[in-house]
């Protein structure tokens, strides 16, 4: 009876509290098709059948002096990832690589790098790539470079980029056991900072890290908290090298469970599937539109390889969805 409370209230629009978000993430006490069905309805309402895309562009590969447990990136471990510097960078490659993207539906294109911080040459050869895709592209520029100062944001709003990225990773108190190298803090400060100049904000993090499901949640409030444009969630893929590398993967039950409980709490906002999708789901990823994803990021991400964007296309508008 409790569930149906909770469901209907979120049929209604009326947000997950917290307790109601541990009752439906506990697969005792809730279950996942009634969870899936309420999930649907709300994400329909709100978004219609049509999914969003963005894309990102690897600006700078490896020598990242953090220890994110999950990274493949991080000179703490042993991952031999191939490094790509911002001067090795194509500036042409860039333009035609957004170029075709645009074309394709893609809304939002995106240059992420490594490291905690930039060097100056570094986030100046950034923003003049940024200034060539705003002159050439009618395309929402977005950026992930890591911690931010205000005036490197400052900077980024007036080239043109509407969109700031920059993950929390997982919840405020499991965040310790996946990294040492820099605090939760550190990326809150970022964050405000970013919103402080007028950039939009992009924030969500990693599930299935061997957090439990109740921190899952935790995560999903902390980020509400924040008040962000858009939530990615990634699903780990085990990287060998890392220390996450033989942690044990969510189910595709637990995981939809996941996506649905955020749906709910965070009713109209875009819920972003983002790396690790294909390993962990395999075909049940297409459930997780059902469940409450309506945007992705196409094509491949930093250090690992997506699906070929026209079997994208193809499998979004086989499973009756619209670009």
């Amino acid at each position: 009876m409790i569930t149906k409370q909770i469901l209907d209230k979120a049929l209604n629009g009326t947000p997950l509290s917290f307790e109601d978000a541990k009752i439906l993430i506990n697969p005792h006490m809730a279950k996942l098709d009634e969870i899936i069905h309420v999930a649907n309805i709300i994400t329909r309402r709100n978004f219609s059948n049509k999914i969003d895309m963005c894309a990102i562009y690897p600006a700078k590969v490896g020598r990242c002096f953090g220890d994110c447990a999950f990274c493949s990136q991080s000179v703490h471990h042993n991952c031999n990832v191939e490094t790509i510097h911002t001067n090795e960078l194509n500036e042409n490659n860039i333009i035609v690589n957004a170029k075709k993207l645009n074309q394709s539906g893609v809304s939002h294109y995106s240059l992420v790098t490594s490291g905690e911080y930039l060097t100056d040459t570094e986030f100046d050869k950034i923003i003049s790539i940024f200034h060539k895709i705003k002159t050439e592209i009618s395309i929402a520029l977005c950026a992930s470079l890591g911690t931010l100062t205000l005036e490197r944001a400052r900077k980024l709003k007036d080239i043109g980029v509407s969109r700031y990225h920059h993950n929390i990773e997982t919840s405020p108190s499991y965040f310790p056991k996946i990294c040492s190298t820099h605090t939760y803090d550190d990326k809150i400060e970022t964050i405000n900072i970013a919103r402080e100049v007028g950039l939009e904000i992009c924030c969500g993090g990693i599930i299935s890290m061997g957090e439990t499901a109740i921190e899952r949640v935790e995560m999903a409030f902390a980020i509400k908290k924040l008040n962000v444009t858009c939530v990615p969630i990634n699903i780990l893929n085990p990287i060998i090298g890392t220390p996450l590398e033989n942690q044990k993967l969510l189910t595709s039950e637990e995981i939809l469970r996941t996506i649905a409980v955020f749906r709910l709490i965070f009713q109209d906002k875009p819920l972003r599937f983002a790396g690790g999708r294909d390993k962990a789901l395999g075909q049940d990823e297409y459930l997780g539109y059902d469940a409450g994803i309506n945007g992705m990021i196409v094509g491949n991400y930093l250090t690992t390889s997506g699906k070929p964007f026209e079997d994208e296309i193809h499998n979004l508008k086989k499973a009756g969805y619209e670009i």
